[in-house]
């Protein structure tokens, strides 16, 4: 930490104690509940996960699940044959693939033939 921060940070704590500003909070005087929806999550990564979730964050894997979910959403609304059921489409593939990615395999949804191409080209 910046040197010098610590105290800077106390004052202001300290003065805003003596203010009031704390006086009303919700909560006031009863422990902290940690809601445990999330088993997944590491323990250590919980607090850091509330604090993104409370201020509109989201961890990378849920942002890409929101993704893949209105990608699904788009395709269902979709005409089977067009041009913009297949880009959409390749999208959800690759947001498929991304996702497995990030937890360590690849998507069920890449055919034969991507597989090859991918294993050809990274050879």
């Amino acid at each position: 930490m910046i040197p010098g921060f610590e105290k800077i940070v106390e004052e202001r704590i300290k003065k805003a104690q003596q203010q009031g500003v704390f006086d009303d909070l919700e909560g006031i005087g009863k422990p902290f509940v940690f809601e445990d929806n999330q088993p997944q999550v590491p323990d250590d990564c919980r607090l850091a996960y509330k604090i993104l979730k409370n201020a509109g964050f989201l961890p990378p894997e849920i942002e890409l699940k929101k993704k893949i979910t209105e990608a699904e959403l788009l395709l269902e609304a979709t005409d089977a044959g067009s041009g913009e059921h297949r880009e959409i489409k390749k999208k959800l593939n690759y947001l498929l693939t991304r996702l497995d990615t990030m937890r360590g395999g690849l998507s069920p949804l890449l055919t034969d033939k991507y597989r090859e191409n991918i294993i050809r080209k990274l050879s």
